[in-house]
C-alpha cells in the first residue's frame, strides 16, 4: 500500500518534469523556454530570482539547481554532471548519454547584465559563446562522442524571465 503511495507522488512530479524534460530531448528551445517563464511567472519570488548586480550568482545557482531537478527523471538514460572541469572550464551541466543513439548536452547559465549586453538574446550568445570558447565539449570528445552529436544550449536569466538558445 505505502509503495503505490510513494511510487503515486514521484509518478505526478515526473509528469509535469516531462513538458521540460521531452522539450529538451526533443530541441525544442521555445518549448523549453516557454516551461520555465510559464515556472518562474507563476511559481518562483522576485526573492529567489534576484535581480540586482550584486547578487548576479544567487540568482544562477538558484536556476542551475532548479533545472538539474527537472534533468534528475533523465539518469536512467544519462550521467548527469554539473561544475565539473572540461576543457578550459567548468561547464554548468552536461548530460553524458548511456547510449551511443542519444545526443550529449552542455548546458551553461548566465545571468543578464544590463551593463554590459542590450539583452537576453545577447546574454544567451554569450553563453553559448562561453561553451565553444572554453571547449567544454573536451570531456564528451575523449569519451568517444562525435562533435555533431553534442548540443550545447545557453539559458539566461534575468528575473523571472528566461530565454534558451542552442547551437
Amino acid at each position: 500500500m505505502f509503495f503505490n503511495l510513494f511510487r503515486g507522488w514521484f509518478e505526478v512530479v515526473r509528469q509535469e518534469y516531462n513538458e521540460f524534460v521531452n522539450a529538451l530531448l526533443a530541441g525544442n528551445v521555445k518549448a523549453m523556454t516557454n516551461y520555465m517563464n510559464d515556472v518562474a511567472l507563476e511559481t518562483f519570488s522576485n526573492f529567489d530570482t534576484g535581480r540586482r548586480a550584486s547578487k548576479r550568482t544567487q540568482p544562477e545557482r538558484f536556476y542551475h539547481g532548479f533545472v538539474l531537478g527537472l534533468l534528475v527523471s533523465l539518469r536512467d538514460e544519462y550521467q548527469l554532471k554539473s561544475n565539473r572541469e572540461s576543457g578550459y572550464g567548468r561547464y554548468d551541466v552536461m548530460l553524458i548519454p548511456k547510449s551511443r543513439e542519444k545526443d550529449a548536452i552542455v548546458m551553461e547559465f548566465k545571468v543578464y547584465d544590463e551593463d554590459e549586453e542590450k539583452g537576453l538574446s545577447e546574454t544567451v550568445a554569450a553563453a553559448l559563446k562561453q561553451i565553444d570558447e572554453k571547449n567544454y565539449d573536451a570531456e564528451l570528445l575523449s569519451l568517444g562522442m562525435e562533435k555533431e552529436r553534442i548540443r550545447h544550449y545557453g539559458f539566461a536569466f534575468e528575473g523571472k524571465k528566461v530565454l534558451i538558445g542552442k547551437v
